[in-house]
């Protein structure tokens, strides 16, 4: 068995496509109308169809129990491109204890992204400022080995 992709359901995958296009810059690599799946292996289904292979007329958007997760070696430039599009934000910039910058907002169809900054980048800035690695481990309670990675 081999996992393939994540797939979501969508209310108007033309949307979608261009959200997705204009936020990541994911493209169209295979495209079967009412399914299309966009590079990085982001699988995208129109929810009429959906609707039929699970025998369901319902389909529920809005849920918070799964996300998108990216990740960014630019933070900062990324999220200051995200100023320029029609973003509605689940929260801003925050960072997590670990030092890792993120920020999550919703697809059209309110589906959670998080992007986050790179974690080798978030070492990096650390050592960068100062910070013996030591002490960068710990901030980030990761090993040593992580650490001394990063600084290859």
């Amino acid at each position: 068995m081999k996992f393939k992709n994540p797939m979501l359901v969508v209310t108007d995958i033309d949307k979608s496509v261009a959200f997705y296009k204009e936020v990541f810059g994911l493209r169209v690599i295979t495209d079967f109308g009412a399914n299309k799946t966009l590079t990085g292996g982001l699988a995208l289904q129109t929810a009429e169809l959906y609707k039929a292979f699970i025998h369901s007329s319902e389909i529920s958007f809005g849920g918070n129990d799964f996300e998108l997760y990216f990740e960014e070696d630019d933070f900062d430039q990324f999220v200051s491109r995200l100023k320029e599009c029609d973003i509605s934000y689940v929260h801003s910039v925050k960072e997590h204890a670990w030092g890792q910058r993120v920020v999550r907002f919703y697809d059209p169809d309110k589906h959670i992204i998080e992007v986050g900054e790179n974690i080798k980048t978030v070492c990096k800035r650390f050592l960068d400022s100062g910070m013996t690695p030591q002490q960068v481990a710990e901030r980030m309670d990761v090993p040593m080995k992580f650490v001394n990675a990063c600084m290859r």
